[in-house]
């Protein structure tokens, strides 16, 4: 029943196998959706050699450097959406960034251009790349983008990313309402802890999933895929009525309470 042949979805924030990006796009691509793939370009382009080979299986017909702090290449990245697929049905936002140093120690002592960084990256950037899509989701479409519970709760040597988190709910929810009209939804997904190369910058990772592992209902974490597969479920009609909503995706772990 879930079915997204027909459908053209960009995909941002894929930087290696491991990235929940990349369990996104493998089921966006198995439920038939038509993949456009950005990419952060660095000067020795070794982003674009490595994020090319991996999504090479999934045969996208867009391949595109976008850095969401630089406004032409976001414009860019739109007018290429239009030249190539004139509408755009889906947009997956797997995009955050924080100084390491801003992730702990006294948060009272984050800096300013720390603090302005992991919010325009985190956070506004979604405003952004949404701002880009509407005008193409002339048929309605789908906005996914991924949180964490550190943006609900304190969460050690998560600083100043639980505060863009927080940011990035709020808004998902003023987008929802904004573009509901225009029939284009707009959601978060709330991941367990995994492994990634963003969660790496976070201290103590390891015994967060562990910590996982022992409280939450399912007694484990949660894995790429079944993010992915909520995210293709999000982005499908099976959830036509879902929109402005916070699904938690990590193993029942957010009820608990001790």
């Amino acid at each position: 029943m879930l079915d997204l042949t027909g459908k053209n979805a960009l995909v941002t924030g894929i930087a290696n196998n491991r990235s929940i990006a990349w369990g996104i796009a493998q089921q966006l691509h198995k439920a038939g959706a038509n993949l456009g793939i950005t990419y952060l370009p660095d000067e020795r382009g070794r982003m674009e050699t490595k994020v090319a080979d991996l999504v090479a299986p999934l045969n996208p017909s867009l391949f595109l450097p976008c850095d969401v702090q630089n406004e032409a290449q976001i414009q860019s990245t739109f007018e290429a959406i239009a030249e190539k697929w004139e509408r755009l049905d889906i947009l997956i936002h797997c995009l955050a960034f924080a100084n390491k140093d801003d992730l702990s120690g006294d948060i009272s002592s984050t800096s300013r251009s720390g603090y302005g960084k992991a919010l325009d990256i985190s956070a506004y950037s979604l405003l952004q790349l949404s701002g880009a899509a509407k005008p193409l989701m002339t048929a309605g479409g789908s906005i996914v983008t991924l949180t964490y519970l550190g943006g609900v709760r304190v969460i050690p040597n998560y600083n100043v990313m639980g505060i863009a988190k927080a940011a990035l709910e709020m808004s998902v929810r003023y987008l929802a309402s904004e573009m509901g009209s225009q029939n284009i939804r707009v959601n978060a997904i709330s991941a367990g802890p995994i492994r990634t190369l963003a969660s790496s910058a976070v201290g103590g990772i390891l015994d967060m999933i562990h910590h996982v592992e022992q409280v939450a209902p399912l007694r484990r974490t949660v894995t790429q895929t079944e993010v992915g597969n909520t995210a293709a479920f999000l982005c499908s009609d099976l959830a036509s009525g879902i929109t402005g909503q916070v699904i938690y995706v990590d193993a029942g772990y957010e009820i608990m309470g001790m």
